[in-house]
């Protein structure tokens, strides 16, 4: 590279980089003045002429989350980690999914023995908290993460254990879920389908709402978002709906991408999964993620330099997806290394120490895209102010009150002459 570019005129070289940087720019530009348009709304106050007005964001509307271990209930956790665990959780996140705790295989090792308590355990908190939470799974069809005991059944034994698993854990969790994943993966395998044939997703999505006619059932697959499975995903999408399947969202994970990141292919497979006009959540989010050297060599530790860039990278991909109005939230699969498949994606390492990611990422959430505002009721006693979506705390001459501005209204008027 250094040979081809030695022959290169310095004044082309120069040329060359203001014209990528020029486009760089151009990219960030549109970016934000998407997120401007999508994630902002307008908050109107009204007050007495000269009143001063402050408002102060309390919450994201937007869905900021992480998944949560097992080891947080099951006792795999030191009561100091546990401690931090959770300061650190609610300190970053504002939603929640099962990293395995609703997972058939977890739940139902033994046939008839459903161990419940870590789900439970982790609805408890989640629910003291505030903090909504999604079920990752009911189902999970990838042949080697099908029990043996299911295998061993007989076709009818098998569709009427299926029955029982949808209808039992739904109804059990009535209204507590705020959605689930109903079968895992199923363009990468579908054992299920294999043995049943291709109404079993529609069935399976029936026997879930005979248990909470309210749920939301979300697909749920890997490798979208690199491209390289997008088409296969989009079909599939496409005939689950023809089929009647009621389905409510589509999941994607952020798990396969490599050390470096196409960026292009991120905006347009999120671009062309919008075309269905449903919410679209990042599932389940790691950088580095699979395809790099530090999945393929758990033990490999990152350079400075390495963090620096790991924390640029979760920065721009937050900045893609949250420019994309169909995306209403992203996920991590695990923010501190003592509990994440891939160690050195996480906010914190394992002693709790800071990495570089967690600064770039609160700058960004709670500094960049977080609205606190102050000024003065004009003449006709209006005051009004650009927000992002979420939950605020107006205050007018020493009183408060609080409002949530979403994006379905768009705007909201909250009066303090009354």
């Amino acid at each position: 590279m250094k040979n081809i570019l030695s022959g290169i005129p310095k004044i082309v070289l120069i040329i060359i980089g203001v014209l990528f940087l020029n486009v760089i720019t151009a990219q960030n530009s549109d970016i934000d003045k998407s997120i401007s348009k999508y994630r902002k709304g307008e908050l109107v106050i009204k007050a007495n002429p000269g009143d001063q007005v402050t408002v102060e964001q309390l919450s994201h509307e937007f869905w900021f989350g992480c998944a949560i271990t097992n080891g947080l209930i099951a006792g795999r956790m030191s009561e100091s980690d546990k401690t931090q665990y959770k300061e650190k959780f609610l300190e970053n996140f504002n939603s929640a999914v099962t990293e395995n705790a609703v997972k058939w295989g977890n739940m139902e090792r033994r046939k008839g023995e459903v161990n419940y308590s870590v789900v439970d355990g982790i609805l408890e908190w989640t629910e003291e908290n505030n903090i909504p939470l999604r079920a990752h799974n009911l189902f999970w069809g990838i042949p080697n993460r099908v029990q043996d005991w299911l295998k061993e059944m007989d076709d009818d034994e098998l569709r009427q254990t299926l029955k029982n698993r949808a209808e039992s854990v739904t109804a059990r969790y009535k209204g507590r879920f705020i959605e689930y994943d109903l079968n895992n993966e199923m363009i990468h395998g579908n054992y299920y389908e294999d043995r049943l044939g291709k109404d079993i997703t529609k069935l399976m999505a029936e026997w879930a709402m005979n248990g909470d006619s309210e749920i939301k059932l979300y697909l749920n697959d890997y490798d979208i978002l690199t491209g390289n499975r997008l088409d296969d995903y989009m079909a599939q999408i496409r005939f689950l709906k023809k089929q009647g399947v009621p389905i409510a969202g589509i999941g994607v994970q952020g798990h396969l991408h490599g050390d470096m990141i196409d960026w292009s292919e991120l905006k347009r497979s999120l671009d062309s999964l919008a075309i269905f006009d449903l919410p679209i959540r990042i599932t389940e989010f790691n950088i580095p993620g699979q395809r790099s050297k530090f999945y393929r060599d758990r033990d490999l530790k990152m350079t400075p330099e390495e963090e620096e860039q790991k924390a640029k990278d979760i920065v721009e991909y937050y900045r893609i997806c949250f420019a994309n109005p169909a995306v209403e939230g992203i996920l991590m699969w695990g923010f501190w290394e003592g509990a994440n498949w891939i160690g050195v994606s996480s906010l914190y390492k394992r002693d709790w120490s800071l990495t570089p990611a967690v600064k770039a990422y609160q700058d960004l959430i709670f500094k960049e895209w977080w609205t606190k505002e102050s000024g003065t009721a004009n003449s006709n006693g209006d005051y009004s102010a650009s927000c992002f979506y979420g939950k605020y705390k107006v205050t007018v001459g020493g009183v408060s009150k609080e409002i949530e501005l979403n994006k379905i209204a768009g705007k909201v008027e909250l009066d303090f002459t009354k």
